[in-house]
């Protein structure tokens, strides 16, 4: 993500990292600074995030993924609030105060059930592209439930439940269900709650469903994929100035 001194957004880029981080971080700062409209030389500061932070070759500093989704949606809310970020691979929970300050801060057990990658496992166990899903699930009379915690037992469940001729709307919304719960046994949530990650870009139905079954209403910023580039590039501002 590209920001002005003015903390504008004036470029941002995702791409997938495969095996080499590097040519990833490239080739997604190439194609933001092309919507930007800048070069390289342009930039003041290069900040990075993730878990390959330290694979982007100019940057000139790092904040933890923690860190960086905190002001990334503190920027956007200035409140007191609970963040909740699903990614590929774990989901987080962080609790801000009214200054933008961590309180607290848990991640998912060792499991990638709730994750983006539980997600991608049931669409592939479907035959369906992920693209999909969200409109299924929209689409749903009622929702199949699902029991199973594990991704292993829940893709098990899931033929199961195809073999039984329920609708496949309504397994695809069970498991939008079961990846909330999942989420939700982790901490409470309080104050502002807002939602992000690149589960919550391409599937807002999840704000709507954790919204249900937490009692409150769930946000989504701009860009809810790219929260976590944003707060680097707020860091990078903030820290050369």
């Amino acid at each position: 993500m590209v920001i002005d001194r003015d903390r504008n957004i004036l470029g941002e880029a995702v791409a997938r990292s495969g095996m080499d981080f590097a040519a990833a971080a490239a080739e997604v700062l190439g194609r933001a600074l092309d919507q930007a409209g800048i070069v390289e030389n342009d930039l003041r500061s290069i900040f990075a995030t993730g878990y390959g932070r330290a694979n982007v070759a100019r940057a000139g500093g790092g904040k933890t993924e923690i860190a960086c989704h905190a002001r990334g949606c503190f920027h956007h809310f200035p409140q007191a609030q609970t963040i909740i970020d699903i990614g590929g691979q774990d989901n987080k929970i962080i609790k801000l105060d009214d200054r933008g300050a961590r309180i607290s801060f848990k991640m998912n057990r060792k499991c990638a059930a709730g994750t983006g990658a539980f997600l991608e496992e049931m669409a592939a166990r479907l035959g369906l592209e992920l693209s999909q899903m969200n409109r299924m699930a929209e689409q749903a009379e009622e929702a199949v439930e699902l029991g199973s915690y594990c991704t292993v037992f829940s893709a098990t469940e899931v033929l199961e439940k195809i073999r039984q001729g329920k609708s496949p709307e309504g397994i695809v919304k069970g498991i939008y269900i079961s990846m909330a719960r999942r989420v939700l046994e982790m901490d409470s949530l309080e104050n502002r709650v807002v939602l992000t990650g690149g589960v919550a870009a391409h599937n807002p139905i999840m704000a709507e469903i954790l919204g249900e079954l937490g009692q409150c209403r769930v946000s989504l910023p701009p860009s809810a994929q790219l929260t976590g580039a944003l707060g680097a590039a707020l860091f990078a501002w903030s820290e050369k100035s």
